[in-house]
């Protein structure tokens, strides 16, 4: 810009300045893994600028490694160095497992009996029980006191969730 100043006559002075435009950075950003089980971490990546703050967490640089233990989305400011800055997005989805039903059927188990009880379990890929480490979707049991059994499912992604059922023993009445 130039600016050309008169005192009324014939005396002209001038002044020239210059105004540089620097174009804000284009910011983008990735999640290497955008699922995640929760408990677990994803790496997210960034590019097009010199520096970089993820929020949340006032994490700093073009690689950071984050624990979301519900689903996120991070926004990432992207800076060359001067005034202009970019953002960009990314989400984090956290899987919490799968939603299992655990059912006994019966529930007690008469202790002079030696009844059995068959447990199930519906709502996941793959289910693993407790005590005995038994893979399978539905197991029969004969416990000889009250028992409480673990089941882990695992879901399509490989979250897993662990649900408990319990197989109550009773005595049969003295006559």
């Amino acid at each position: 810009y130039t600016v050309i100043g008169s005192n009324g006559g014939s005396c002209v002075g001038t002044a020239t300045m210059f105004i540089f435009v620097v174009a804000s950075p284009t910011v983008s950003a990735v999640a290497a893994t955008p699922t995640i089980c929760i408990g677990g971490s994803a790496n997210l990546f960034a590019g097009g600028a010199a520096s970089y703050t993820w929020m949340p967490g006032n994490l700093n640089g073009g690689f950071v490694t984050v624990s979301p233990t519900v689903t996120t989305i991070y926004t990432v400011t992207g800076s060359n160095g001067g005034s202009c800055t970019g953002t960009t997005t990314v989400m984090v989805t956290v899987d919490t497992g799968p939603t299992m039903t655990v059912t006994s059927s019966p529930t007690t188990i008469c202790s002079s009996s030696g009844g059995s009880a068959t447990l199930s379990a519906t709502g996941a890929v793959s289910y693993t029980w407790n005590p005995g480490a038994i893979i399978s979707q539905s197991i029969t049991v004969s416990p000889t006191v009250t028992t409480t059994y673990s089941v882990t499912g695992i879901n399509a992604l490989g979250c897993t969730r662990t649900n408990t059922i319990q197989v109550t023993i009773t005595s049969t009445p003295t006559l």
